[in-house]
């Protein structure tokens, strides 16, 4: 099933501001440096370990 990746919805919610430099860089590796921006990525075991760093400034949203 090619044609079939499962992907997540990401959001940034919370500032980088004040945070570790590493967390604003996964923020960006993310593609996410504005407040309330979107992005829908690959829903893969590094994407999920970049999430998990900043899941405090991120909303996650499962897509089928």
């Amino acid at each position: 099933m090619v044609g079939s990746r499962k992907t997540i919805t990401v959001t940034q919610i919370g500032s980088p501001i004040g945070r570790r430099k590493d967390q604003r860089q996964t923020l960006i590796g993310l593609g996410l440096n504005k407040m309330n921006r979107t992005r829908t990525l690959e829903d893969t075991p590094s994407v999920r370990g970049m999430i998990n760093k900043v899941h405090h400034l991120v909303r996650l949203e499962d897509n089928a």
